[in-house]
């Protein structure tokens, strides 16, 4: 997940013409990795080497080597949150009072402690939108401050909100997944709500909508990201739509979770091979 993280913000740096900033790719990998680790370890089940899920029982049987990462990953970012700018700072501070918030019990109703994972509706979208600014906005603020890129807010705005779409699509298949253990945890996700055939008919059509920004909003014409960015959106249609069979746990990991890593990997080669 942090190699998926630094990857969508050289998507970022690619498209808006800037070389990459290694404050923010050490940023991003450091804290996706601490917070992911720390919502794992917060999630701690009574017998973790019994659990069904192979990277439970992985992760709790190196307890301490994890524990080890996830003290580093957090402490690392320290210094680096003070290398960036006032604006990116101030961007830090919120996506990680959510980040946190998604996890922790901080709220009570009666008896009932809760997070705001647990408020129905609002797990894919906190999930989507922490993903979308630190691979999006948080990029774009640095390259601006170091004056490498000059990014209009419209621009601005149209990466974010095609953004939204893609990994918004890909949070749902994850649901899907939990489908069984949120009814029984009183998740109320999307394929709760929906269904599960409507949840993967809704994740077609945000992919569908990323597709239709990137036909609408291209600045030079169809360019050779045009295609890679298409490509990718189309292979993670067909892997989404594959999931509805493949039930192993790493395929949603590996496979699906990949993308995000790919699509940087594909306009890298496009650019390569068919270079404008």
């Amino acid at each position: 997940m942090s190699l998926c993280a630094v990857a969508q913000a050289l998507v970022t740096f690619h498209l808006i013409g800037s070389k990459p900033v290694t404050t923010v790719t050490g940023l991003l990998f450091t804290s996706t990795l601490g917070i992911y680790n720390f919502c794992i370890l917060l999630s701690k089940p009574n017998k973790p080497e019994a659990s069904p899920y192979r990277r439970v029982r992985w992760f709790f049987s190196h307890y301490r080597l994890m524990v080890t990462f996830t003290i580093v990953s957090l402490l690392s970012l320290i210094p680096l949150f003070f290398l960036l700018s006032m604006e990116s700072r101030i961007l830090l501070v919120f996506l990680s009072i959510l980040s946190f918030c998604y996890s922790l019990p901080l709220f009570t109703i009666g008896e009932h402690k809760f997070g705001l994972r647990n408020i129905p509706g609002l797990k894919p979208i906190l999930i989507t939108l922490v993903w979308t600014l630190s691979s999006v906005l948080l990029p774009i603020l640095e390259a601006e401050n170091l004056h490498l890129a000059d990014v209009s807010m419209r621009d601005t705005m149209i990466l974010i909100a095609k953004r939204f779409l893609l990994i918004g699509a890909l949070t749902v298949p994850f649901d899907i997944r939990d489908l069984f253990q949120d009814r029984q945890s009183g998740l109320k996700t999307i394929p709760v709500a929906w269904g599960e055939k409507n949840a993967y008919l809704f994740c077609q059509v945000l992919l569908a909508g990323y597709v239709v920004l990137l036909f609408l909003f291209r600045n030079n014409g169809f360019s050779v990201d045009f295609f890679a960015l298409t490509t990718t959106a189309i292979l993670m249609g067909w892997l989404i739509f594959r999931s509805k069979w493949e039930r192993n746990e790493y395929y949603y990991f590996f496979y699906l979770d990949g993308v995000l890593v790919l699509q940087y990997v594909v306009l890298v080669v496009f650019n390569w091979v068919i270079p404008s």
